[in-house]
């Protein structure tokens, strides 16, 4: 998680996490998650996750119980899809935007990605979700809407990573299309 500190709010980085772990299948309906055990384990105070929580109930992901955490909530393959489409729809609009008005980092970012590339066979997962991360935010900082950043932030969950596909194969994959974006935002490309 200390990757993230520098790009997100701690309650946004925990309700990333926990999204991520929710769709993957990691919580299944009904699990009980206690805000105690998730605050120790990724070494926080309970007040972020907390608000991770409050976030999270109000998506309709889980239900919070008084004093005893939180039960989870079925989640079915169209909440999932659903989620992903707006994240397509708006990520989409940022990236046009990003080209219309310019995107000042693109050059030190596709450098990175150029060598992330390089040696992918090696990358670490921490390395890549970083980059990744920073890719993305990227593009919402430069289509200058703050309305669009907060809420694709509030979309995050990380990198869409499939749970039967191999990891290193997406990596390779995004970051093909994360080069492919940036050199369409670099010519101002919509």
């Amino acid at each position: 998680m200390e990757t993230l500190k520098k790009a997100m709010p701690a309650r946004v980085q925990i309700t990333a996490i926990l999204k991520k772990a929710l769709f993957s299948g990691e919580y299944k309906s009904g699990d009980e998650l206690s805000l105690t055990e998730i605050a120790e384990r990724l070494g926080v105070s309970r007040t972020p996750v907390r608000e991770a929580f409050q976030t999270l109930e109000a998506e309709g992901l889980i239900e919070l119980r008084m004093n005893k955490g939180a039960i989870v909530k079925p989640i079915d393959e169209k909440y999932i899809t659903d989620h992903y489409e707006m994240r397509i729809l708006l990520e989409s609009e940022a990236a046009k935007r990003a080209a219309e008005r310019g995107m000042p980092d693109t050059d030190a970012l596709l450098k990175k990605l150029d060598a992330l590339q390089d040696r992918m066979d090696s990358v670490s997962t921490e390395e890549y979700e970083e980059l990744n991360l920073a890719v993305h935010s990227a593009i919402w900082a430069a289509a200058d809407n703050e309305r669009l950043y907060k809420f694709l932030s509030s979309l995050w969950n990380g990198p869409s990573v499939s749970i039967t596909a191999p990891k290193l194969d997406h990596y390779k994959k995004s970051t093909k299309e994360h080069i492919a974006i940036l050199k369409a935002i670099q010519k101002q490309d919509a």
